[in-house]
């Protein structure tokens, strides 16, 4: 694969973190996201930033160009974000590598503090941190932290747990990596797209992860939004379900490799195997008892310790999965969860959550907290 751009020249000191920052076609916002980490309180001595261009076709070219020689640039065909990564990963120089979107931003006291968490816990593979949640321009409106700063590892199933949880705390603008981690992960299949889902699952079993209970990067939703736009046609939403299906079948025999045990990697993908089997669901592979026997699993991934008035609400939902077609169904749950019905459900019983609610959880916030 062809790299072009002044960024094949190495720099003249090891530096102590590299920033990789992918873009495609986002020429509205790849300006504020270098930016961001030109403007970091950490010293700039100690760091690069490289931008791999993913085959832009708008002016993101230019707009780059403008902070050349200060940013390397590379330029290569499109392929996506996961050939992006094992492309430019070889040109990184740092001890740690911190990924960055090209439509998200940081806070500008990211890098020390993250750089902080790697020094004061050097047994750890990866650092994640909280964010603020962003609508294309509009300011943000929400936070997404953890209830404190935490660990996250695979050391046992009430872990695996919680680090399925936490893992959007991990996503590519929050995940920085020890370079050392990244060599022995190797280069990620094409086929998973976006490369931070099985870095961070590897990470996790590699040292785990420290989740830093501080909003340090701005994560922007738009209309082209690869992984989370703000509205999914039906296109998109097979790509999402090809893709969990692939990261399915290629993350757990990794993870085993890795030393993780049989059912501590599947207590870790319990949750995204059931968001499997409800989409094979409703793009119409199965009928009502697979229906049935998803919804069932769910509840027992998810739940324990049930009063007798929930257990009354599941047999009524688990008999509605057997009375209705699976279209039909989950169009009722989503109305459901659309129109916050759950505050009767809680009325009629609870249940324990197996991931204590608060661990995570989302804060609003107001322009004087930003």
């Amino acid at each position: 694969m062809a790299l072009r751009g002044p960024a094949l020249r190495h720099p003249m000191t090891t530096p102590r973190i590299s920033v990789l920052i992918d873009t495609h076609n986002q020429e509205r916002y790849i300006e504020q996201a270098i930016v961001s980490v030109l403007e970091q309180d950490f010293p700039a001595e100690e760091v690069e930033i490289l931008v791999v261009d993913d085959g832009s076709t708008d002016r993101t070219p230019e707009i780059v160009g403008k902070f050349v020689p200060r940013v390397r640039y590379l330029r290569k065909e499109n392929g996506g974000q996961a050939s992006a990564f094992n492309a430019c990963i070889a040109e990184l120089h740092g001890d740690i590598v911190s990924f960055l979107d090209g439509d998200d931003w940081w806070a500008k006291e990211k890098l020390t503090a993250i750089a902080e968490a790697f020094e004061r816990n050097p047994e750890i593979a990866a650092v994640g941190h909280g964010f603020y949640e962003v609508h294309d321009d509009k300011p943000p409106r929400e936070m997404f932290v953890p209830a404190r700063t935490c660990r996250l590892d695979l050391t046992s199933i009430d872990a695996a747990r919680l680090a399925d949880a936490g893992l959007t705390l991990l996503g590519t603008s929050r995940l920085s990596v020890r370079r050392e981690i990244l060599n022995r992960i190797g280069p990620v299949p094409l086929e998973v797209v976006f490369f931070d889902a099985p870095v961070f699952s590897f990470a996790l079993a590699l040292g785990g992860a420290l989740i830093l209970d501080r909003p340090l990067c701005y994560y922007r939703q738009h209309s082209q939004n690869l992984w989370a736009p703000l509205a999914m046609d039906p296109a998109t939403q097979r790509r999402r379900f090809e893709r969990l299906g692939f990261l399915l079948s290629y993350v757990p025999p990794r993870l085993a490799e890795f030393g993780v045990a049989a059912d501590v990697i599947d207590a870790f993908v319990e949750s995204p195997r059931v968001e499997f089997e409800r989409a094979k669901l409703q793009f119409g592979e199965g009928g009502r008892w697979q229906v049935f026997r998803t919804e069932s699993r769910r509840f027992r991934a998810q739940y324990e310790r049930p009063s007798l008035g929930y257990v009354l609400f599941k047999w009524i939902v688990l008999s509605c999965a057997l009375l209705l077609s699976p279209r039909r169904f989950y169009g009722l749950l989503d109305w459901y969860s659309r129109n916050n019905i759950k505050r009767i459900r809680n009325m009629i019983g609870r249940a324990q959550p197996k991931v204590p609610p608060a661990s995570f959880h989302r804060v609003p916030v107001s322009p004087r907290d930003l």
